[in-house]
């Protein structure tokens, strides 16, 4: 599967961070203590940060108000690169 996921990016790293914390509610991402937010890590693609969401989530499944994110870092950092993929599609 790695060696797919770079065919697909063309050899670019495509950083995804995966973390999660305690909201303070339910219907809105406000975390209650940004001290105790569990930065499970910074992954290469987004299947392996999909894997380690999906293993960070299920530890905290009885915690209803524990939450888990994938932020697409590659996003953030080349807005531009972004842009011109979407406008090839």
């Amino acid at each position: 599967m790695a060696a797919k996921e770079r065919a697909k990016t063309r050899g670019r790293q495509l950083l995804h961070l995966v973390f999660g914390g305690e909201l303070t509610a339910l219907d809105r991402v406000e975390f209650g203590d940004l001290k105790a937010l569990d930065i499970v890590g910074i992954f290469p693609n987004y299947a392996q940060a999909y894997d380690a969401w999906r293993d960070a989530a299920q530890r905290s499944v009885d915690d209803a108000h524990m939450r888990y994110f994938i932020v697409h870092l590659h996003r953030l950092l080349e807005p531009e690169t972004e842009s011109a993929d979407a406008a090839k599609r």
